[in-house]
């Protein structure tokens, strides 16, 4: 018995010294795509298991549809996804790091990563959606960006999703990752309570269409006007 309880003692600890060298090795990852791109980063460490399962949270109940994550990087929020109940097959990942898409393979079978530019996403994932899509959940530093390239962001996202679809965003800043006055008349936003327990503390941010709102463009429309503006050049 007591042979059994050492045995049992000396497997948690390998178990726990296993977690812990894979935490270093994430935020080692993270450090140094935060040195190499620090306005695409924008974060010296993985989102913390609290803050990536509030993100997921957010999205609402399991039902049909598809999730889409932007940035997912070491994928703390991706796991908190699928242990909400996402299925592998209903999450796609958009990451613009090289070794970042290859370490999200590895770690997440059965989910499908997009490699590129989630500021461009309707180039990105122009053609690669195949049924409606419930939900929008970021972790790109949206302050790092131009109020410009936020907006785009934004207007992309609900043009992928269906009318009842939420856009998810968490900020370590104090106010809305984006501005009031985009917001006003088009869209529904909701802020969380801080989490505390997350470095550095975090607030994870909804928004929904507002029900007096319009109806976005579709990406399919979106993709139209802008290859007939004039200069505009088409993909080989």
């Amino acid at each position: 018995m007591a042979d059994r309880m050492k045995a049992l003692d000396i497997a948690g600890r390998l178990k726990s010294s296993r977690k812990h060298i894979a935490a270093f090795n994430d935020k080692t990852r993270f450090l140094k795509t935060l040195i190499g791109s620090p306005r695409l980063t924008g974060a010296v460490s993985p989102s913390g298991r609290r803050l990536a399962q509030a993100m997921a949270r957010a999205i609402g109940p399991v039902r049909q549809g598809l999730v889409i994550e932007l940035g997912p990087g070491t994928g703390p929020v991706t796991k908190a996804l699928l242990e909400s109940g996402v299925a592998p097959t209903d999450l796609l990942l958009v990451e613009y790091d090289r070794g970042f898409c290859s370490l999200l393979a590895a770690r997440f079978p059965g989910v499908r990563i997009v490699q590129g530019d989630a500021y461009a996403l309707s180039e990105t994932l122009g053609g690669l959606i195949d049924r409606p899509v419930r939900a929008v959940v970021s972790s790109l530093p949206l302050l790092n960006q131009k109020r410009e390239v936020r907006s785009i962001l934004f207007a992309d996202a609900f043009a992928l999703m269906r009318s009842d679809g939420v856009f998810v965003q968490f900020t370590y800043g104090l106010g809305s990752p984006i501005p009031a006055s985009d917001c006003a008349g088009r869209f529904a936003a909701r802020a969380s309570a801080p989490i505390w327990r997350n470095l550095p503390p975090a607030r994870v941010w909804t928004y929904r269409l507002s029900s007096s709102a319009k109806p976005p463009e579709t990406m399919m429309a979106r993709l139209r006007r802008k290859a007939s503006l004039p200069g505009s050049l088409t993909r080989k």
